[in-house]
């Protein structure tokens, strides 16, 4: 069996780089992920790249498992538009994978096989068998590696060419075109 390796969470095929550090549950992550294609019509597909990397964040209480879980897919056959479709689903169902004021409600009696079972679910994307990949490890190994020789400690951070940047989840997708200079 050969090895398997994870898509690049990238769109846009441009020079420059912009990067979103993102945790799928956080609201402001959910923000800024949801203009992604706005961004990227704004700025040129054709001069930037957008690479999403994924923030795992404790006082999300299920964070590492759709995490995961968004890594997972991108390891399937289609792996970058299966992960985006995961996103997808944790926007569109936020409060199915998240705790109220992140300690109480319903989700306080859910597993993780019921939360990966209902991100299938929402997703229409198979994340059982993914998730038990051996080489998954490594990869979500290096996305916290990366943020953290990156000094990212909360989402969503955004770094343009390498550089961190005041920009947020609020701000304009203009803006952030014209961050990249």
């Amino acid at each position: 069996m050969s090895k398997r390796t994870a898509d690049p969470l990238e769109w846009g095929q441009g020079p420059s780089s912009f990067e979103i550090f993102l945790e799928p549950t956080c609201p402001f992550s959910v923000k800024a992920f949801r203009k992604l294609d706005a961004f990227l019509d704004a700025a040129g597909r054709d001069r930037v790249t957008v690479k999403l990397r994924m923030q795992s964040q404790p006082w999300h209480l299920f964070s590492p498992v759709v995490t995961r879980c968004v890594l997972a897919a991108s390891m399937t056959e289609g792996g970058r538009d299966k992960a985006r479709r995961v996103l997808d689903a944790i926007a569109d169902h936020r409060d199915d994978f998240e705790f109220e004021e992140h300690r109480k409600g319903p989700n306080m009696d859910a597993t993780p096989r019921q939360i990966i079972a209902r991100l299938e679910d929402r997703s229409g994307v198979a994340l059982a068998d993914a998730f038990a990949f051996p080489e998954l490890e490594a990869v979500i190994k290096w996305h916290a590696k990366y943020a953290r020789q990156n000094g990212i400690h909360v989402s969503p951070t955004f770094m343009v060419n390498g550089l961190a940047t005041g920009l947020g989840s609020g701000d304009p997708v203009g803006d952030w075109a014209a961050a990249l200079g």
